[in-house]
């Protein structure tokens, strides 16, 4: 028989859109449908992985039978605590250092500006229910999938259940994801504090702000906060943030953040939270020197933990691990060749575009490889990603330091944007493109760019890269001028030179002499 048996969810506050949002992704008038004989493909997670696998395999309009299971919110992170309200939040706190930076521009403002924190906070929550009706259950529902609201487990080789029902399936796909690690601090737990499931339901601004982790979620939230109008102190293990990018592009990051105010911790081990009169005290050491700073808040964004728990996994053979996740060969294939596995719950990259390309990957093995015919690999990706700071840093490929460990020679070019027309018109020279390409080669290995828009020019090098485009290629594209772009093809220049030798100069010379 249907059931509505499943956890009724609230988001704070709840106000109109989050009521919205609710409505389209965990409404609470929802009836799970009378499940199928056997479904072709069942999905647990309503993430991004989960979503794409759903929506295309029922686009394949082959009549197969799917079904989709989430427990809490559809969309996953992506749209309710991630990718989304970040960038709202992100965007509002541009225009802050905009004016800020107006003067170097010519722009005086004429009074005191005011961040009013909970529009901002307001602004974000409508946006992301305005466009919360992609993830709905009625738009999935009306894709032709079944959508089971619920908490979802293997009961046996073929089977899951769901909110009381049983579904019987031909293939599986675990789309679980991930959550926001606990921090190992004595007394936090009890003190409290916020992740990244939690933080976008603030409607007061914290005074001052702790933020625990110096990766790219934590140094998009520190610089965000701090330029609201919050002080933030940025607590990072290491010698510098972002250690696994590219140092000189970390180095800029870093600098700036130092000098929007935002006070830097670094080499600290974090011991102690109490709570205090004035708030929440927070210990640390460095180099052991012990230190405090209290706050009103604590957001950790350090690490990410596979929601592994409650599937069951081991009655379906399906091995993890409580770190790492579900382990999957480079066909996304579990040690159940019945089940597959995509996005963070398997994934080194944990980007809502890795989860995308990695559904897509299970959609083509899992349904339209028979025997194992022309299976798509992993391995076969070309990643691209972001760290949404300002300047944005964005990566494609190897680092030069990868290049090295595989032991493949490469050469580097460097492009300042100190030398880039419209950096300088736009008052944003630090930044800089970096490609690595193979030495004697135009072959592009990878590439590093720092600019406030480094995000949307990086696609350009990736699709150079998919599509085995050289550095010589590169230098006919035209590009508009003048743009921030124009550093590419200012790159591919650069290389084209190269190729002038000694030789090839008196060839020239004789061309030139016929011309």
């Amino acid at each position: 028989m249907p059931t509505s048996e499943f956890t009724r969810v609230t988001i704070r506050p709840m106000d109109e859109y989050n009521q919205k949002l609710l409505k389209n992704v965990h409404p609470d008038n929802w009836i799970n449908p009378q499940p199928a004989d056997c479904y072709d493909l069942v999905i647990i997670g309503g993430g991004t992985a989960g979503l794409v696998v759903a929506a295309g395999a029922a686009g394949l309009d082959l009549g197969l039978k799917i079904a989709l299971i989430e427990k809490h919110l559809m969309g996953g992170d992506c749209l309710n605590v991630g990718c989304i309200p970040s960038k709202c939040l992100i965007r509002s706190s541009r225009v802050v250092e905009e004016i800020r930076k107006a003067k170097d521009l010519g722009i005086n403002i004429s009074q005191q500006f005011d961040v009013d924190f909970a529009t901002v906070m307001g602004r974000m929550r409508r946006i992301r229910a305005s466009i919360s009706h992609q993830d709905s259950v009625e738009r999935f529902k009306n894709l032709g999938v079944d959508v089971f609201l619920g908490d979802g487990k293997f009961t046996s080789n073929n089977t899951v259940e769901v909110a009381e029902q049983t579904l019987n399936f031909k293939k599986a796909v675990i789309a679980t994801g991930a959550r926001a690690a606990k921090p190992k601090i004595r007394g936090i737990e009890e003190v409290g504090y916020l992740t990244n499931e939690t933080v976008f339901s603030l409607i007061q601004k914290p005074k001052k702000l702790a933020v625990i982790g110096g990766g790219p979620i934590g140094c998009e939230l520190a610089q965000t906060f701090q330029r609201l109008g919050c002080e933030v102190t940025l607590f990072h293990r290491g010698s510098h943030i972002l250690n696994k990018e590219d140092t000189e592009a970390a180095t800029i990051l870093q600098k700036v953040l130092i000098d929007e105010g935002i006070r830097l911790v670094l080499n600290c081990q974090l011991e102690e939270v109490v709570t205090v009169t004035e708030g929440k005290r927070l210990y640390f050491s460095v180099n052991s020197d012990r230190d405090s700073v209290t706050v009103d808040e604590i957001l950790v964004g350090a690490g990410r933990t596979p929601n592994v728990e409650n599937l069951n996994l081991e009655t379906v053979g399906v091995e993890y691990d409580q770190t790492l996740g579900v382990k999957v060969n480079d066909y996304l294939q579990t040690t159940n060749p019945k089940i597959y596995a995509a996005g963070d719950i398997c994934m080194d990259w944990k980007f809502t575009h890795a989860a995308d390309a990695a559904a897509r990957i299970v959609i083509k093995n899992a349904l339209l490889s028979p025997f194992g015919w022309g299976r798509s690999q992993l391995s076969s990706l070309v990643m691209p990603w972001v760290t949404y700071t300002s300047p944005e840093i964005a990566h494609v490929g190897m680092y030069e330091n990868e290049a090295k460990k595989l032991g493949i020679e490469i050469e580097t070019i460097k492009i300042p944007f100190r030398s880039i027309d419209r950096a300088i018109a736009d008052h944003e020279e630090s930044g800089f493109l970096k490609i690595h390409h193979k030495k004697g080669s135009d072959q592009i290995l990878g590439a590093t760019i720092v600019a406030n828009h480094a995000g949307e020019m990086i696609s350009e090098i990736t699709t150079a890269i998919v599509n085995k485009i050289g550095l010589n290629k590169l230098s006919s594209v035209i590009h508009p001028y003048p743009t921030q772009a124009e550093a590419i093809k200012k790159a591919a220049d650069t290389y084209r030179k190269t190729l002038l030798t000694s030789g090839n100069k008196q060839l020239l010379g004789f061309l030139r002499k016929f011309s």
